[in-house]
C-alpha cells in the first residue's frame, strides 16, 4: 500500500492481495465478535412492541470486547454503591445495541469496498470516516489481545510470540494515519 491519497471528493488508496486479505480477515473477526455479542441481548416482548431495543446488562466478560464496549457509567472500583451498579446496568442496556449496530456497519462498509485480491479502494468521506471507524476498532481489538501499552518498543525479540502481531498492528495504525492525513488535507 502506498498511503491514502485525496483526489478531488475522493480519497483513493491501493492494497496489495496480502495487505487486503489480513485487513479483511481482521475486519471480519471483529463483525462476527461484534455480532455474536448482539445476538446475546436478551429477547424482550416489551422492546418488540415499542421497538425500543435492549442490550445485555453486564459488560462482556472478553477482554477485547470490553474494550470495544466499554462502560457507559463508570463505577467506584473501590465502593460501588447499588445504584451506581443498577445505573451501569440501565445505561448499557440502553446504549450498547445502538453502538453495536454502528461498529458492525462500519465493518461492512470495509468489507463492501475493499477487494477481496487486493487492488484500487475509493472511498467517498462517508465512506471513509466509516474505515476510520473500524481501523480503529481493530487497532483497539488487536492492541488489547496484544497488551499494547505505550511504552512498548516498536519491536519485539523474534521468540515473542506477539513480534509479528506487533508488525501488523504498527501497518494499521500507519493506514489510520495516512487516511487521517488524506481528510484533512
Amino acid at each position: 500500500m502506498n498511503g491514502w491519497r485525496r483526489k478531488g471528493e475522493t480519497i483513493v488508496a491501493g492494497f496489495e492481495q496480502q495487505e487486503a486479505a489480513v485487513l479483511r480477515g481482521l475486519v471480519s473477526q471483529l463483525e462476527d465478535m461484534l455480532t455474536a455479542r448482539a445476538e446475546e441481548a436478551p429477547q424482550d416482548e416489551l422492546a418488540e412492541l415499542t421497538g425500543i431495543r435492549t442490550g445485555p446488562t453486564e459488560s462482556p466478560d472478553d477482554p477485547v470486547l470490553s474494550r470495544l464496549l466499554p462502560d457507559f457509567h463508570k463505577l467506584d472500583p473501590d465502593n460501588p454503591t447499588r445504584e451506581d451498579i443498577d445505573s451501569a446496568a440501565a445505561m448499557r442496556s440502553i446504549h450498547e445495541p445502538e453502538l453495536l449496530d454502528k461498529k458492525v456497519g462500519v465493518a461492512k462498509t470495509v468489507l463492501d469496498t475493499l477487494p477481496r485480491d487486493g487492488g484500487n479502494v475509493r472511498l467517498t468521506f462517508e465512506q471513509a470516516d466509516a474505515w476510520l471507524g473500524a481501523l480503529n476498532d481493530v487497532r483497539l481489538a488487536l492492541g488489547t489481545a496484544l497488551d499494547v501499552t505505550e511504552d512498548m518498543p516498536d519491536e519485539l525479540p523474534e521468540d515473542d510470540p506477539r513480534a509479528p502481531h506487533l508488525g501488523v498492528y504498527h501497518w494499521l495504525t500507519w493506514v489510520q494515519e495516512t487516511l487521517i492525513q488524506s481528510l484533512t488535507s
